[in-house]
């Protein structure tokens, strides 16, 4: 039969600290545990104790000394307070492979169901679990738990200790709210109640500690996991074994997270249903098992790891994440796409609870459309005219057929020059209606590319603006010489290289390619958007959906066959497949490709930028921080111009059609109109004289002295001091976030 306990921790105010328990010890000392954050000073604990050390754990001030007259008495504020002393209950769990866990809102039958199976798999005989409820909040699983125990047919012990006071970290929402769970989606944006200290995720970690002084002295074995993890047996032995086996008494218990891919509507999550994880597992939990007659006197019980001590061997476990941190669905605690199956998991709900979970869908890959690597670039644009020829022509001297452009609210003939170049043959063209769809101008268009033939039809698409240009530095600068230089790619993400003005302040019906040359250099992680990237994706069915800097909805089950190569050709690392939109130092390459992005054109040019706004962030001014951050023009880059020839070529060739030289000339003509016309307005006259001042000329050659707060609050945040330096001197200069110069 087994056996089952309650046993309480009775907090107690000493002034203005609380103390969680004070244990006695068997020669005459006694061990005080204080709540995180208090403050103990030397005279308050000789206040307490005799002889009395203090030292923390987490933060928490643990006094250890001498107990005067077999007691503890002490004043605070003029008042004799008598400190309850707890003895030691080592007894209880002797010689026992104990389990020390928590619970925080699972069930009593979950608790029943990990108890057999560790039981079974472990060989665990006692169990010390610390309930996280309020006192006396639950004591429906209390009993329920007690009948399950005593009623169990073999030998186990189980003690479940309750608190009098919350052990929860402060302001964090319950363990159980998504906004708990790492990784949730979108928990940035999440707003929950951050006040429950009885069930947020434990903050009082010398609560292992306490428990060891109090109940582990003389255990054979103590794993510290929690009633929602899972350890199965292997054929190394048991946990317990390898701990008591190790010289240096302990092992290490690794966590992998676990998830259901859906649980059958209205039935309880179960152990059973946990048969995926993450191929981009951001990270193991770690825990431990001990074998405390074995371990040094140094070591201190903490919550995932034991001060003193280095383990030189681990063992793995299961976190059923879905049964801790609740939510109506999977989705609200972990990112599906990141969910693969995991056949041991399968084989485990199947072989020890005879439960078939719900499986994921099968994916394939699918063939490229035409088997030929022909591509497509989707595009939005507004009152771009002036600059859709230059654009159009190098992507097809560079070996690109396909064009699906978007136009919106143009009044310079952009769009009607699109549709002459449609009927001509040479793009396909679309009016973007997306007033009333709630959607930003480029998600809507993207939305509506993905069932265009012109898309669907092509072996590779990419989503880039008229502002970019894909220069490949491989070869003959082709997208062929691309595609043979990283032969199995089936991504291929192309990092910004931002080009500033050169000092242009005039506009010029010019090659955008001959006039900017200046730019970032390759090495720019700073401002947040220089190394942005924009995705050549092959159409083979590994994504859902179109995105603007690469394909979104990743298919996880086939997430294997993925070959994403950055501009260099070196692989991606997994953990970009789901979220990436930029390089980092680790992934960001100009080797073989490279997105030469001309976000600011001349100072002229920018008024209309400017003016017509953004086609992603529509309500983001495109003002002077903006022209700070992407103006760069710290160094200079000409290997797009090997491809000049072959794109004057393709220029000259469209400009002998005399509508498409008309169109172009119209939209050159409506350019020149409108910057005459901003130039005259009061407001944009003094932007542009800001723009073309010698101070914002000097602080584009000067980014890579600048912090990230610099460019998030504008170039009137640097002071005058700092631009009067030299450029190539050495030095770094910053901002707290928002400051201004005075």
């Amino acid at each position: 039969m087994g056996e089952f306990f309650e046993r309480r921790i009775s907090a107690q105010r000493l002034g203005a600290a609380t103390l969680l328990q004070a244990i006695e010890a068997d020669d005459g000392q006694a061990e005080m545990f204080f709540s995180v954050g208090d403050q103990v000073s030397q005279a308050v604990a000789e206040n307490l104790l005799g002889d009395p050390s203090i030292g923390t754990i987490g933060n928490a001030p643990c006094i250890r000394g001498t107990l005067r007259d077999g007691g503890v008495r002490a004043y605070f504020e003029g008042e004799e307070i008598v400190v309850a002393l707890t003895t030691p209950e080592p007894e209880m769990l002797e010689g026992r492979d104990v389990a020390v866990s928590i619970r925080n809102g699972e069930t009593a039958a979950q608790v029943c169901e990990w108890l057999e199976f560790h039981a079974q798999h472990q060989g665990m005989n006692g169990a010390l679990i610390l309930d996280r409820s309020a006192p006396d909040a639950d004591r429906a699983f209390v009993q329920n738990l007690r009948d399950w125990v005593t009623a169990y047919d073999g030998d186990l012990r189980v003690i479940v200790v309750h608190a009098d006071v919350p052990l929860g970290q402060p302001d964090t929402a319950a363990e159980h709210s998504p906004y708990a769970t790492p990784g949730a989606p979108g928990k940035d944006r999440m707003k929950v109640p951050k006040d429950d200290p009885w069930h947020a995720p434990l903050g009082a970690v010398q609560i292992y500690e306490l428990l060891r002084k109090r109940f582990l002295g003389t255990v054979r074995a103590a794993a510290n996991f929690d009633v929602h993890d899972l350890v199965p047996s292997t054929d190394r032995g048991t946990i317990f074994d390898q701990a008591a086996a190790a010289p240096e008494g302990m092992i290490q218990l690794v966590g992998r997270a676990c998830y259901p891919w859906r649980v059958r509507n209205g039935e309880d999550v179960r152990f059973a249903d946990h048969i995926c994880v993450q191929f981009d597992e951001p990270g193991r939990r770690g825990r431990w098992c001990v074998a405390p007659a074995n371990l040094p006197e140094s070591a201190v019980f903490r919550l995932v790891r034991i001060g003193g001590v280095t383990p030189r061997s681990s063992a793995e476990f299961y976190r059923c994440m879905a049964l801790r941190h609740r939510a109506p669905t999977v989705s609200k605690i972990v990112p599906k796409a990141s969910l693969i199956e995991h056949a041991k998991l399968i084989d485990l709900a199947k072989s020890e609870w005879g439960h078939d979970a719900v499986r994921m869908p099968e994916e394939k890959l699918s063939k490229p459309p035409r088997g030929d690597n022909s591509v497509t670039i989707v595009t939005c644009m507004k009152n771009e005219g002036p600059f859709i020829l230059e654009w159009l022509a190098y992507h097809r001297a560079i070996g690109i057929e396909g064009f699906l452009v978007y136009t919106n609210d143009c009044t310079d003939g952009t769009n009607s020059f699109l549709q002459l170049l449609q009927d001509k043959g040479y793009v396909q063209h679309r009016n973007n209606d997306f007033h009333g769809s709630g959607l930003k101008p480029q998600h809507y268009a993207l939305q509506k590319a993905e069932t265009e033939d012109v898309v669907t039809s092509a072996d590779w698409a990419i989503s880039m603006d008229v502002d970019e240009f894909v220069n490949v530095k491989t070869g003959d600068g082709t997208i062929t010489a691309l595609f043979a230089a990283v032969p199995d790619a089936n991504l291929i993400s192309c990092t910004w290289r931002l080009f500033g003005n050169a000092d242009i302040h005039g506009y010029e019906d010019r090659f955008l390619i001959e006039q900017f040359t200046r730019c970032a250099p390759e090495f720019a992680n700073k401002p947040h958007q220089a190394w942005g990237f924009k995705t050549l994706f092959k159409n083979i069915g590994l994504f859902k959906k179109l995105g603007v800097h690469r394909p979104k909805g990743l298919k996880p089950q086939i997430w294997d066959k993925i070959r994403w190569y950055n501009g260099s050709g070196v692989a991606m690392p997994r953990t970009e497949y789901r979220n990436a939109w930029r390089s980092t130092a680790r992934t960001y390459g100009y080797d073989i490709v490279q997105l030469n992005h001309y976000a600011v054109r001349s100072a002229e040019s920018f008024l209309v930028k400017r003016d017509r706004g953004r086609v992603n962030h529509v309500d983001r001014d495109q003002g002077m921080a903006y022209w700070f951050r992407m103006n760069n023009n710290g160094t200079e880059d000409l290997s797009i111009q090997r491809m000049m020839p072959k794109a004057r070529a393709e220029f000259d060739r469209l400009m002998e059609d005399s509508d498409i030289r008309a169109a172009h000339e119209g939209c050159v003509a409506a350019h020149r109109a409108k910057i005459a016309e901003l130039k005259a307005a009061g407001n944009y006259a003094a932007f542009y004289d800001e723009l073309t001042s010698e101070r914002l000329e000097k602080l584009s050659r000067m980014h890579h002295h600048f912090g990230a707060n610099v460019f998030l609050s504008g170039p009137e945040s640097i002071p005058d001091e700092i631009v009067s330096r030299d450029p190539e001197d050495e030095f770094f200069f910053t901002v707290e976030k928002g400051e201004t110069a005075h």
